[in-house]
């Protein structure tokens, strides 16, 4: 096998073979980067390029292999991150024009150490959303992300590069953000799996921040091991972030092939059976069928939370941004900066009523979780829409696209669940979407066993994107 083949293993695959001697970490890293320089001007998933971190981490895993020092978990493996994450010597550009006039990162963020200390082989930084406010994955600053299965479509947003690089074959595993769905959307347009931890679990610091209140940080993959991998090399507690858990992480290790054995599991009706284009019902249907589930659950108001999430994320992203909406309006997308003026005229009294309003929600989600396991539901409306298309038609009526890509993923995160993502193809269908499987605070673990039999059955699969099909 080729090393350029070997890529498009996922990234525990791809450290087993550094491991068993298949490649050096210096191969892989030179042909993840031969990749990048040939794939990366059409599918524009990199903004920027660490190749002589990669190399310099790369030498190190092979001196530490050749003296037979233990090896990290992903060692060997080329992974990346969003661009609002930092990356010491790289300008931190949140998607954004502004931020462009900054100096570099002095130092990673958490998450971006925690990856590389785990074996990561750091590529660069990855294309997305203006500071994260996005569901489309088109950039009015550094051009749209292409969806590896069809480049004529959307990768979605806000961690577009983060889905179109894992599944373009760039990346084994890329770090994302998930604020109102940033995760869970590129994971269901692209086809990857993801994993939107419970709010809390790991670290934001040194993440440029959206809406502190939603805000979520977490891998995109191509297999549910190395989310399992990913998660335990993440997730833990650190000071620099207020909101992280002191509590020590329980390892899900090899927990996540327990199976599903006396799991309630149950598809979420209401809100979550609405406003669907067929692929999508196609999808749950799919999952449903194999799982066997034969219950149904309803997360009560569930379109008020995602209003009241609308409402606090404005709110909060205005507040953040009032000193560059100030000083240098223009220099936004028209589109983001629109909103953000938007959310700086809100009356104080809804944005309290919304507060009020999440932690009823959070309340009657508790409820339903004591007669239930694990939840399903979709994860967009439709597969990815093409690049510029600015509606969509759902239930009758004509709506904005933009706004309505995360109807179903929004009252999740409005109160800190935890999801793993899972990518279907319907039969006969010529892209993905993703199913949600969501846990109760805390219990990753049980998302990922659902996700783990999808897998196993086949079900749920996350291919690399055949180049230039």
């Amino acid at each position: 096998m080729s090393v350029d083949s070997l890529l498009d293993r996922d990234a525990t695959g791809i450290a087993a073979a550094f491991r068993g001697g298949d490649a050096s970490a210096t191969e892989i890293a030179q042909a993840a980067l031969a990749r990048i320089a040939a794939r990366n001007g059409v599918l524009n998933a990199f903004t920027d390029v660490t190749a002589d971190r990669a190399l310099a981490r790369a030498a190190a895993l092979d001196a530490a292999r050749a003296h037979g020092h233990a090896l990290p978990p992903l060692a060997g493996a080329p992974v990346a991150a969003k661009n609002l994450f930092d990356i010491a010597g790289v300008v931190t550009r949140a998607g954004s024009r502004i931020n462009r006039d900054h100096p570099p990162a002095d130092a990673d963020a958490t998450a971006v150490a925690r990856l590389e200390a785990a074996g990561g082989l750091l590529l660069g930084g990855l294309n997305m959303g203006e500071y994260a406010y996005d569901f489309t994955g088109e950039n009015a600053h550094d051009g749209p992300s292409r969806n590896p299965h069809d480049t004529t479509r959307m990768t979605g947003g806000s961690s577009g590069g983060s889905g179109g690089a894992v599944a373009g074959g760039l990346a084994t595993v890329a770090l994302g953000s998930d604020t109102n769905g940033s995760i869970r959307v590129p994971s269901s347009f692209c086809g990857t799996f993801g994993l939107k931890p419970t709010y809390g679990r790991v670290s934001r610091a040194g993440a440029f921040p959206f809406v502190a209140a939603f805000d979520h940080v977490g891998p995109l993959a191509r297999s549910v091991r190395d989310l399992t991998a990913v998660h335990d090399a993440l997730a833990g507690p650190d000071a620099a972030d207020p909101a992280c858990t002191r509590r020590a992480a329980e390892p899900i290790g090899q927990g996540f092939e327990a199976g599903i054995g006396g799991l309630r599991i149950a598809r979420l009706g209401g809100w979550f059976a609405r406003n669907l284009l067929p692929e999508s019902h196609a999808a749950m249907d799919l999952v449903c069928t194999a799982l066997r589930v034969q219950r149904e659950a309803v997360l009560p108001e569930a379109e008020g939370a995602r209003g009241a999430a609308f409402l606090i994320t404005m709110a909060e992203a205005a507040e953040l941004h009032l000193p560059r909406l100030r000083s240098r309006a223009a220099e936004f997308d028209p589109a983001v900066r629109d909103r953000l003026i938007a959310g700086a005229l809100l009356p104080a009294a809804w944005v309290l009523s919304a507060q009020r309003f999440r932690r009823w929600f959070a309340a009657r989600a508790a409820e339903v979780f004591r007669d239930h396991d694990v939840l399903l539901a979709p994860a967009t409306p439709m597969s990815a829409p093409k690049l510029g298309t600015q509606t969509v038609t759902l239930e009758g009526v004509e709506l904005p696209l933009r706004a309505n890509i995360g109807v179903h993923t929004q009252p999740i995160s409005f109160i800190g669940l935890p999801v793993v993502a899972v990518p279907i193809w319907p039969p006969g269908a010529a892209l993905p979407l993703a199913v949600q499987v969501i846990a109760p605070a805390w219990r990753e673990d049980l998302a990922l066993r659902v996700a783990r039999v999808l897998e196993r059955e086949g079900i749920a699969r996350a291919p690399v994107a055949p180049f230039g099909a």
